[in-house]
């Protein structure tokens, strides 16, 4: 094992000089061994790192990578289920019946692992079933497979499930 007491000025600034023109731990361990002819593990580089204060340009992008990331998840798990509040306050529910007619119910039993649930059927008569799981991501399984509803049931069906989250 090695430790920063082990390292001469010129290797300190080496290192930190690395680490400035972006070079990753796997990089600073590779040069270590190769420029600088110490037999270090990448725990040992990882350490050092640390212990330098050094701070890695590749932790940077992969933090803001991680951040888009954790957005982009959010806004897939909303779903189906984002819209603006105004679009909601206006009509929460379908007032008349449309030429595509969607009939909903809600399970009075919820289904496990589901926060709400009930049946569904598409203007077309197919029947599903939906579910809003524990992380509030809607879903949809109907009883043909692989059948997807058309854009206006989607829309109905997306206005009922914000009703039903809203109310």
């Amino acid at each position: 094992m090695i430790s920063i007491n082990d390292l001469s000025d010129e290797q300190k600034v080496a290192i930190a000089q690395w680490a400035e023109e972006g070079a990753d731990l796997s990089d600073i361990q590779k040069r270590l061994k190769g420029e600088l002819k110490l037999n270090v593990t990448y725990m040992d580089t990882r350490l050092l790192v640390l212990d330098l204060n050094i701070k890695l340009k590749v932790e940077d992008r992969e933090e803001a990578d991680s951040s888009v990331k954790d957005q982009e998840s959010v806004e897939k798990e909303e779903g189906a289920l984002n819209g603006s509040p105004e679009e909601l306050r206006e009509n929460p529910l379908p007032d008349e019946p449309s030429a595509a007619a969607v009939e909903f119910t809600a399970d009075e039993i919820t289904r496990p692992g589901a926060m709400a649930s009930g049946s569904v059927t598409f203007s077309d008569g197919v029947k599903a079933v939906w579910l809003i799981d524990e992380y509030g991501r809607p879903g949809i399984d109907p009883e043909t497979p692989g059948y997807q509803p058309s854009e206006s049931d989607l829309i109905e069906f997306e206005k009922y499930l914000r009703a039903l989250v809203q109310g």
